[in-house]
C-alpha cells in the first residue's frame, strides 16, 4: 500500500513540472488519469484487508508455576483440586498450569471464538463457539458451540484475572472443566432502564467439555445477574441465582441413597428394582453468588465475593465428580451443598491481599461421627466421597506491569475428622486431618 502512495506521489510531482515546462496533451492526461484510478483501487482493496484484520483480535497467557506439598508416599492423593494431584514419590513440581490462545473474530453483531490451551501433557479446546446477536435491540443474543456454562460466577470467572490459583474445590466438582457443548439464548441491553440485568439459559450436553454426549439426556442450566450501584459512594453489588436441571442415565439397575444399614448405622441404602436401568437420576443445582465493590479510603479498592450451591448430584462410591462417561456400578445419589467467600484487597496500584474459604460437604445427611468400622467398606459403606472437606487459602497478588503477574498462595486444606473408625479401616488415613497443604508460587504472562 505504502509503494502506491509513494508512486502517486512521484507521479504527481512529476506531472505538476512537467505541466509548467510545456501543455499537456489529452492522451497524457489520461494516462495520468488511469494511473491515479489503479493506484486509488488498490488502496481502497487494501483498507478492506485492514479492516477485517481490525475485526480480529489476539489474546493469550502463561502460567508457569511451582507446588510445594507437604509429604509424599502416603496412602492418599491430594493436589488434584490444586492444580493437579502429586506423584506418589514426589510433593514438589514446576509445571506449566495453562498456556492458552485465544482468536476472536469480532463482527459488532456477530462473533467467532476459539481458544486452546497448549498444556505440558494435553493440547485442549477450550472454547469453540459463535454468537449472533440481534440487529435490532441489540440485546438478545444466541450462542451455540463449546462455552462456559451460564451458572454461577466462578465459573466464567476467567483464570487469567482469578486471584486464587484454581476455582473452588466444589465448582470443579459439580462443573469439571468449566465448559460444555450446547447452546444458550442471553439478553443483555447495553444501555436503557435494564442495562444493569443480565439472563442466560441454554440446553446441554451434561457430558463435560472434554466428552462426547453418552445418553438422550439434555440438562438446562441458567442464570440471572443484576448489578447495582449504591448511590453515590462507588460501591457496587452484583447479585446473580443460577439453577441447574439435568438427569444422569444409569446403566446398571443399582440405585444407592443414603439410609440406615440394619446394623442401625448410616450408610447406603440400594434399589435393585429391573426398572433402574436406563432411568434418569436427578441432577439438580441453585446457587446465589453476589459480589461487593468499595473503594476504601487509603487503603484501596476492596472486593467480597461469595457463592453458595446446594442441590442433588449423583455420583460414585468413591466420588461425587460430575460423571463424563456411562457408570457401569450404579448410581450413588447424594445431597450436597458448597460455599466459598473471597476477600481481596488492593494495597496500592500493583500489590492485592487475598483471604479465601470454601467447603465442600458432598452428602449433607452424614457427618464424621456417622464413619464407624461397620460402614466403611463394601458398596453399602460410606467413602471417601462421602468426607467434607474445607480449604483457607492465603494469598499476595503483585502485578508486575499490564502483562505480567505473580501470586504467592498458601491452601490449609482439612478434612473432616473420623474419630469413629480403627486403624484398620480403610479411612484410617482420615482419622485425623491428612497432610494436603499446598503452597503455589505462580507467574502470568499475558497478551
Amino acid at each position: 500500500m505504502f509503494r502506491h502512495i509513494a508512486l502517486l506521489a512521484v507521479v504527481g510531482v512529476s506531472f505538476m513540472s512537467y505541466a509548467q515546462e510545456k501543455p499537456v496533451t489529452e492522451e497524457e492526461f489520461e494516462e495520468v488519469k488511469g494511473a491515479l484510478q489503479g493506484v486509488m483501487e488498490s488502496a481502497a482493496e487494501y483498507r478492506g484487508y485492514v479492516d477485517a484484520l481490525r475485526k480480529i483480535k489476539l489474546s493469550g497467557y502463561v502460567q508457569p508455576q511451582y507446588r510445594l506439598g507437604q509429604v509424599d508416599d502416603v496412602p492418599y492423593s491430594y493436589g488434584g483440586f490444586s492444580g493437579g494431584t502429586f506423584p506418589q514419590y514426589s510433593k514438589s513440581q514446576f509445571q506449566i498450569r495453562r498456556a492458552r490462545f485465544k482468536i476472536k473474530y469480532d463482527n459488532v453483531l456477530t462473533q467467532l471464538v476459539l481458544q486452546v490451551d497448549f498444556g505440558q501433557t494435553a493440547f485442549t479446546t477450550k472454547d469453540a463457539y459463535a454468537l449472533l446477536i440481534d440487529p435490532w435491540v441489540k440485546s438478545f443474543g444466541f450462542q451455540i458451540g463449546l462455552f462456559d456454562r451460564p451458572f454461577g460466577y466462578e465459573i466464567s470467572y476467567s483464570s487469567s484475572n482469578r486471584e486464587s490459583p484454581e476455582r473452588s474445590r466444589f465448582t470443579q466438582t459439580l462443573f469439571p472443566g468449566e465448559r460444555e457443548a450446547g447452546a444458550k439464548l442471553f439478553f443483555a441491553p447495553q444501555d436503557g432502564p435494564l442495562s444493569f440485568l443480565r439472563a442466560d439459559v441454554g440446553i446441554f450436553n451434561g457430558s463435560g467439555p472434554t466428552a462426547l454426549e453418552f445418553d438422550n439426556y439434555k440438562d438446562a442450566i441458567g442464570r440471572v445477574g443484576a448489578q447495582l450501584p449504591l448511590g453515590k459512594s462507588g460501591a457496587e453489588l452484583d447479585l446473580g441465582v443460577s439453577g441447574y436441571y439435568g438427569w444422569m442415565r444409569n446403566q446398571t439397575k443399582y440405585l444407592y441413597r443414603t439410609g440406615t444399614l440394619p446394623n442401625g448405622s448410616a450408610g447406603w441404602i440400594v434399589d435393585s428394582a429391573a426398572t433402574n436401568f436406563g432411568d434418569g437420576v436427578p441432577r439438580r443445582y441453585a446457587g446465589l453468588d453476589a459480589q461487593f465493590y468499595y473503594d476504601l479510603p487509603v487503603l484501596g479498592g476492596m472486593i467480597l465475593r461469595g457463592e453458595v450451591v446446594t442441590g442433588k448430584q449423583p455420583g460414585s462410591n468413591s466420588t461425587s465428580v460430575s460423571f463424563n462417561v456411562l457408570n457401569s456400578s450404579g448410581i450413588y445419589a447424594r445431597n450436597f451443598v458448597g460455599w466459598y467467600l473471597y476477600y481481596i484487597q488492593n494495597m496500592g496500584a500493583k500489590l492485592q491481599t487475598v483471604v479465601k474459604y470454601d467447603v465442600y460437604d458432598p452428602n449433607t445427611e452424614v457427618s464424621s461421627s456417622d464413619f464407624t468400622d461397620l460402614n466403611t467398606s463394601g458398596s453399602a459403606g460410606l467413602n471417601v466421597g462421602d468426607l467434607k472437606y474445607s480449604t483457607l487459602g492465603l494469598g499476595l497478588v503483585y502485578h508486575w506491569d499490564d502483562h505480567v503477574k505473580f501470586i504467592l498462595y498458601y491452601e490449609w486444606v482439612s478434612n473432616e475428622e473420623l474419630s469413629g473408625v480403627s486403624s484398620s479401616s480403610p479411612l484410617a488415613v482420615y482419622r485425623n486431618d491428612a497432610k494436603d497443604n499446598i503452597l503455589t508460587f505462580r507467574t502470568q504472562f499475558k497478551f
